[in-house]
């Protein structure tokens, strides 16, 4: 039998099940599309598809560019609604069968961003099998720290000064592993469904009814820790070359070391990391704009209680497994510190490390630390295709140009703000590197002295770290979070968190701006 007999069989049976059944195929079809997402939300994404071929050989590519950014900028603001995987994934598609972009720029900006990948796959599971003694210390912090205001400090200034020696992403990750422990012990015993093989974390009504204020009120906790620990990240990311993704990038181009990176940008990152720990401060002071939820009293004894528990049920296997992890974070430390390996690759070795000396040799149980990285590890690829659209298209050339004919701080204030604007949209590592190798370029033609040369890259540097803020898709790790297990346990979506860092985002690029006027 050939395989079109095989399939033409195939397809009847499907065909006649669905007639016995009464289910039209066009019903079937809708159904399927995007599974349970809405309908309105299935309807807007067809749209979009009929909509681009008709732009693109009407207005043509430059503004079909355009609109297919906004559109993919809609797909991640609806992620509660439906992952952007499939939806994003399927403009990125249309875009390359268009002619927007081609397949071979799409794997250009892929294997641009390899470090940004490895880093993905391989350090958020390495941080998996450091989750036990992370939650551990976290929620030592938790219990023993009981003033909100402290909190806030302390998740700031500790996502600052741990991505000023690892990275953004890594550290988003750790708090993620943290909130996450945390919602699950509560979210666990004020189930009513104490038979843990029918719990599911996702569904609320199996809680007790006297625990549903408390709930609600733990999750806008979360909520506020979440947003100072991710904000502290790009705080202290700003400050060194391995930091973020981008800033990597223009130290290689300028030649620049570990010091050398860190003091030419203090005078505009420390300035901007001080005043972004006096905003958390000031937010739950003032409780201003969704932040000053306080940790219900019946939380807290539920988190002391199982820490308790645990404490006293750990034995001495236990505590080596806590002490390796103490010594594999050391050893984190130093490497990405002295940037032995990539990000990536030094990643690896955690998980080696950490699954040797600790036991876990099961398929199974590594398999299970991928999990959570893979999904937007894809949908980050998905995202380079929209940045080839991007670069294939030169979207971001005027803009690029007009700022390159400024001169003097005139020309470094408007660097800072057209990378910062550019990000707030767009991928900050592309908007880097289109910018210094633009840079690059007029000063090797000898259009721009070597100490403004300089500058302009502490301009960009900021630049991309600083507004970028503002949403999720300016910032890799606050799209980490936005399509994390933990946003929608603690209703963590994309206009809330543009919400939340909107703050945030102002006091800190006003700093920015001023200091790089006045003291770069």
């Amino acid at each position: 039998m050939s395989i079109y007999n095989v399939i033409a069989n195939i397809a009847f049976l499907i065909l006649e099940d669905c007639h016995m059944k009464q289910i039209g195929i066009g019903e079937a079809f809708r159904a399927n599309f995007l599974g349970h997402a809405p309908n309105w939300y299935k309807t807007i994404i067809l749209a979009f598809l009929v909509l681009n071929p008709i732009l693109m050989f009407t207005v043509g590519k430059y503004v079909t560019g355009w609109v297919l950014i906004i559109e993919f900028i809609f797909t991640l603001a609806m992620a509660l609604k439906c992952y952007p995987l499939p939806a994003g994934g399927l403009l990125a598609i249309e875009a390359v069968v268009i002619g927007l972009t081609n397949p071979h720029s799409v794997y250009h900006e892929v294997e641009l961003n390899l470090p940004v990948i490895l880093l993905l796959m391989f350090m958020v599971a390495g941080i998996y099998f450091m989750k036990e003694g992370l939650v551990y210390l976290f929620t030592k912090i938790l219990t023993k720290v009981r003033s909100k205001v402290a909190l806030a400090f302390l998740f700031s200034i500790m996502g600052a000064v741990l991505s000023a020696f690892l990275d953004a992403l890594t550290v988003t990750a750790v708090i993620i592993a943290v909130a996450y422990g945390f919602y699950n012990i509560f979210h666990k015993f004020a189930s009513s469904e104490k038979v843990y093989d029918t719990y599911d974390i996702n569904h609320d009504h199996i809680i007790d009814e006297k625990y549903h204020e408390d709930l609600n009120q733990f999750r806008g906790f979360l909520r506020n820790l979440m947003m100072h620990g991710a904000v502290g990240t790009a705080l202290g990311g700003a400050t060194t070359l391995v930091g973020e993704p981008q800033n990597l990038l223009i130290a290689s181009i300028m030649k620049w070391d570990f010091a050398d990176f860190f003091l030419n940008s203090a005078p505009v990152s420390i300035p901007v990391l001080i005043v972004g720990v006096l905003t958390a401060i000031a937010l739950e002071v003032t409780k201003f704009w969704g932040y000053g939820y306080q940790l219900p009293e019946s939380v807290r004894k539920v988190i002391e209680d199982d820490v308790n528990a645990k404490d006293a049920a750990m034995d001495t296997r236990g505590r080596v497994r806590l002490i390796i992890m103490a010594v594999c974070g050391v050893i984190l430390i130093f490497s990405l510190a002295l940037h032995l390996a990539e990000v990536g690759i030094i990643g690896l070795m955690i998980i080696i490390l950490l699954t040797a000396f600790n036991g876990v040799i099961e398929e199974g149980r590594i398999g299970h630390a991928f999990e959570e990285a893979l999904p937007f590890t894809a949908l980050l690829v998905v995202f380079f295709s929209i940045v080839a659209v991007i670069h294939d298209q030169h979207l971001f050339t005027p803009i690029i140009q007009w700022v390159l004919q400024l001169e003097g701080q005139d020309q470094l204030v408007a660097f800072f703000a057209a990378n910062g604007v550019l990000s707030v949209v767009s991928d900050n590592v592309f908007v880097a590197t289109v910018y210094m190798s633009e840079t690059q370029k007029a000063f090797e033609a000898g259009g721009i002295a070597l100490e403004h040369y300089n500058k302009l890259a502490v301009a960009i540097n900021m630049g991309t770290n600083t507004p970028s803020v503002a949403t999720p898709n300016g910032q890799a790790a606050f799209l980490f979070l936005l399509t994390s297990a933990l946003a929608p346990l603690i209703r963590l979506s994309y206009m809330e968190m543009v919400k939340l860092a909107l703050p945030y985002t102002i006091v800190m690029s006003i700093t920015g701006v001023l200091a790089t006027m006045y003291l770069l």
